[in-house]
């Protein structure tokens, strides 16, 4: 049985992450400080392979002792402060969380390995990153995994920082890596700061959708669970010290997506013409206009290929928010 330190694992992305590990008999620790973003739909899980500590991963001599105590084999590191307009207004916690966290993460590893030779040629520190390390991307173009990162935001700063510092440690100190970099997820639990939460508590509210500028932003959108699939396929066959971009060839102008959104909101809903909220507001300072991926890489050499269909993934995404209305409370 492997055994897996996952960071953030009761966020979006790392709470779903947990559960098909468990599923596939992974016994997973699970280290998150439960901001804001996490402690609202606590991930509650009754597993004798799951364990769980409310910690925060700058906290050096706790990460040590996880560390000398579990032996583990993976770290999947998905703790992250995420949104970029927090960033914009702020950007300390992402510098402290992504960048300060990821270098301690890194450095408790280190000292791991040198204390656990044997441990050396199978242990992976593997990063979850973002397409927005790559910046705002031409039309008719999608991003490499060896292209050079030019993010634009504090959030995406943050993150390509990360992602350099995980290649610089294994330059350096020999410590094998997986960097992922995924589009724009969405799906079940995701929080209510996000776009697609933010139609939904719009239209539930009968208050204006805020649209930046004009709206026509491209982004890549990938169902949850289908970045989770590609994730775990990596584990088990991807190649050490390697970049994979994770995305799903879905493109939508934001305005279309909440249009469409809304559309899909008056047929599953008793609501009408929910489009009559949408409102455009000031644009986004360093707004990116376009996120695209090249997969190529992913589909031949792990053989993955993303399965939700974007309208039934945006169906499922909706009726779960209408069962779970307190999410946005």
């Amino acid at each position: 049985m492997k055994k897996v330190i996952v960071t953030g694992g009761s966020g979006f992305i790392g709470r779903n992450l947990v559960q098909k590990l468990l599923k596939n008999k992974f016994f997973v620790i699970n280290i998150d400080k439960l901001t804001y973003a996490s402690r609202n739909v606590k991930l509650k899980l009754k597993n004798k392979n799951y364990l769980f500590f409310r910690k925060d991963i700058n906290n050096k001599k706790f990460i040590n002792s996880i560390f000398n105590k579990y032996k583990p084999d993976l770290l999947i590191n998905v703790a992250a402060e995420s949104h970029v307009d927090n960033s914009i207004f702020s950007s300390k916690e992402f510098i402290i969380t992504n960048i300060l966290g990821t270098s301690n993460l890194l450095n408790c590893s280190k000292e791991y390995l040198e204390k656990n030779i044997s441990k050396k040629k199978k242990f992976i520190f593997f990063q979850i990153s973002t397409d927005e390390v790559y910046g705002d991307i031409k039309k008719g173009i999608k991003s490499r995994e060896n292209d050079i990162l030019n993010p634009s935001s504090p959030y995406s700063s943050s993150k390509a920082s990360a992602d350099l510092l995980v290649t610089s440690w294994s330059r350096t100190y020999d410590i094998n890596y997986i960097i992922t970099r995924s589009s724009n997820n969405y799906g079940p639990f995701q929080h209510k700061e996000k776009l697609i939460p933010v139609v939904i508590k719009s239209i539930l509210n009968k208050k204006k959708i805020p649209i930046y500028g004009n709206g026509n932003q491209t982004r890549e959108w990938i169902y949850v669970e289908d970045n989770v699939d590609a994730i775990f396929k990596i584990i088990k066959s991807g190649k050490k010290n390697s970049v994979y971009n994770i995305g799903s060839n879905i493109f939508k102008k934001n305005i279309d997506l909440v249009k469409l959104i809304c559309k899909l909101f008056d047929q599953t809903t008793t609501s009408k013409n929910s489009k009559k909220y949408i409102s455009y507001v000031l644009d986004r300072k360093g707004h990116d206009k376009r996120y695209a991926l090249n997969i190529s890489k992913i589909k031949k050499k792990i053989k993955w290929k993303p399965k939700t269909q974007f309208s039934k993934g945006i169906k499922k995404t909706i009726e779960w928010y209408l069962k779970h209305k307190s999410i946005f409370n």
